[in-house]
């Protein structure tokens, strides 16, 4: 790093982008494409789909991100987070009782306070909504019963709690509110405890604080619509929650373009862009 580098004063915003990516290994170009563009100081990833030993750390290293936490194992969910600033008591926790790589946090440094940022991915939940014989979804579900308890201890913190939370909460987060009632990531079981947890630790649903229903808001297109944006049957399936003390300073936009460049994740990335304090 050069003395010019080094020397340079604070941001006055910190930028931060979550972004499930579907592979990195895949979508490294994506990545350095949303880079470009943003300029994010941390990026919170889900779904890397890659061991921690196997996570392309050199190209990412290039792109400024020298700083790295990692929980992933195999080929399957994977958390990551990304940061052009040192980052601080890295955690991994389960939630619900499910075993799997869905979670890492870390503070960064930030105007002379710690923030805490969270990467979770939780379960998608398959196809059938029925716990008793469908286990994914009866994963999804004990993980949500579990998001509220564990949310409500995070809270405290100068934070965010971001990712794919595979749940579309309000009718204005489907193309359909009446037509996906009985699918995965939109039904009343689902809904009403991921609102439940959000409520108990007070956080604060930026995007839709700032764009309130019935405003149409979509973070995700199935990979079965072979013309995107096509009939923009989309979801709210990302999100960005920010504990009640710092959220008047976060403002959060969608990078809807990005599921229209070459190889895209079915995902596209959420831009939070947190003012220091006045």
């Amino acid at each position: 790093m050069s003395d010019a580098a080094s020397n340079a004063p604070p941001p006055a915003v910190l930028t931060v982008v979550t972004w499930n990516i579907n592979s990195i290994r895949a979508r490294l170009d994506g990545f350095a494409k949303m880079v470009r563009m943003v300029q994010p100081d941390v990026v919170l990833l889900q779904e890397t789909r890659c061991q921690n030993g196997s996570f392309p750390m050199s190209p990412i290293r290039r792109r400024g991100y020298r700083h790295a936490a990692l929980n992933g194992s195999g080929g399957h969910h994977g958390v990551a987070i990304l940061s052009r600033l040192p980052l601080h008591g890295i955690t991994v926790d389960t939630v619900g009782g499910i075993d799997q790589p869905r979670h890492i946090s870390a503070a960064v440094e930030f105007a002379g306070r710690a923030v805490r940022l969270h990467s979770l991915y939780i379960p998608a939940g398959g196809d059938e909504p029925d716990p008793a014989i469908n286990p994914r979804f009866a994963d999804k579900l004990a993980f949500l019963d579990g998001l509220g308890p564990w949310g409500a201890t995070c809270a405290g913190e100068d934070s965010l709690l971001t990712g794919d939370f595979n749940v579309a909460p309000y009718e204005a987060d489907v193309w359909s509110h009446r037509q996906l009632l009985n699918v995965v990531s939109h039904t009343p079981g689902e809904t009403a405890r991921l609102e439940a947890a959000r409520q108990a630790g007070g956080w604060v649903d930026v995007v839709r604080r700032d764009r309130p229903e019935p405003e149409k808001v979509y973070t995700w297109w199935s990979y079965r619509n072979k013309t995107w944006p096509g009939n923009d049957r989309g979801r709210r399936l990302d999100h960005v929650w920010a504990s009640p003390q710092i959220a008047h300073r976060v403002r959060c936009e969608i990078l809807t373009e990005a599921r229209g460049w070459p190889k895209a994740s079915d995902h596209v990335p959420l831009v939070a862009r947190i003012a220091a304090p006045a």
